[in-house]
């Protein structure tokens, strides 16, 4: 029949986040869930914020641990410092992006700086963790920082695209992938529109602020669309700005194990890194050497993440 297609032809799963504490402050935890463990090799989504931290007070994620696994972290407000076991000191603001590789292992803290700290501060942003191909999960761990001006940005027909990681309308990022996978960061003005053509298997929208229109359907803040496959036109039918995120990728070699911060392809190289930083054979981080998140009790992470 003639006319708009429905949701069950565009979208395969509709995610709402969990809330869950960081370190003191509420997150809205989109990835892992119990419909979907990954979108391409995006297997575990934060929405940080937006919040407001009165004088005294801020993020203070101590030193802890990953393995096989790569985090990315992308922020709309605010500024959050990065330490980490290979000595990097690294403020991220708004526009930049964080990857750190853990590979067979590294430690990290995050936390707000002193100067913020003393005098309130804002946060706004989001935090994944990419999967990284059997192959390469025991690669030796690193840090990488680009800073907004680095990252390339599409503006045209009321709509303005930050590509963070990736290929896609013509623009290509510097920061460097083990997989296929786009990572954008999308502003739509009333009326604008956003074709999704990328041939990518695994694809999804999360809505930041705002509400978009796919096919008939209308979809408010604090939702991830996962996408079904071929071209799709996101729009912005409302009276007010939108903002989202795009991501995809190719679809995984295979299941990934998830228990607290650690993800990898063999159960027992878990069981292993459990043991390690139980005993403390990860290094620490310089600077930030003082304090650690200890091993969590399995029933502290029942049904965690």
């Amino acid at each position: 029949m003639p006319g708009h297609p429905q949701r069950s032809d565009l979208i395969e799963t509709v995610i709402v986040p969990r809330t869950s504490d960081l370190g003191g402050f509420e997150v809205r935890r989109v990835l892992p869930s119990r419909m979907r463990q990954m979108v391409g090799p995006f297997i575990f989504f934060d929405h940080m914020g937006p919040v407001e931290f009165s004088a005294g007070k801020g993020i203070d994620v101590r030193p802890h641990p990953h393995i096989n696994l790569a985090t990315v972290t992308y922020l709309f407000d605010g500024e959050i410092i990065h330490r980490d076991s290979l000595g990097t000191m690294m403020p991220i603001r708004p526009g930049a992006v964080n990857w750190m590789t853990a590979g067979r292992g590294i430690v990290h803290s995050e936390r707000t700086s002193p100067e913020l700290k003393a005098r309130g501060s804002r946060v706004f942003g989001l935090q994944t963790w990419v999967a990284m191909p059997a192959a390469h999960e025991e690669t030796d761990p690193s840090f990488f920082h680009y800073e907004a001006t680095e990252l390339p940005v599409l503006e045209a027909e009321d709509k303005r695209v930050r590509l963070v990681v990736g290929q896609a309308w013509g623009l290509r990022s510097p920061v460097e992938t083990f997989t296929d996978t786009i990572y954008a960061d999308v502003m739509l003005e009333p009326g604008a529109m956003l074709p999704l053509e990328t041939a990518h298997e695994e694809r999804a929208v999360y809505v930041v602020s705002g509400e978009v229109t796919i096919g008939s359907d209308h979809f408010p803040s604090g939702q991830l669309l996962v996408l079904r496959p071929g071209t799709i036109i996101v729009r912005n039918a409302e009276d007010e700005a939108t903002r989202l995120v795009l991501v995809d990728g190719e679809t995984m070699d295979g299941p990934r194990h998830i228990w607290w911060n650690f993800v990898s392809s063999r159960l027992d190289r878990i069981e292993q890194a459990k043991a390690d930083w139980k005993v403390g054979r990860f290094g620490t981080v310089p600077g930030d050497a003082e304090e650690f998140i200890p091993l969590p009790a399995a029933e502290e992470v029942a049904g965690y993440p």
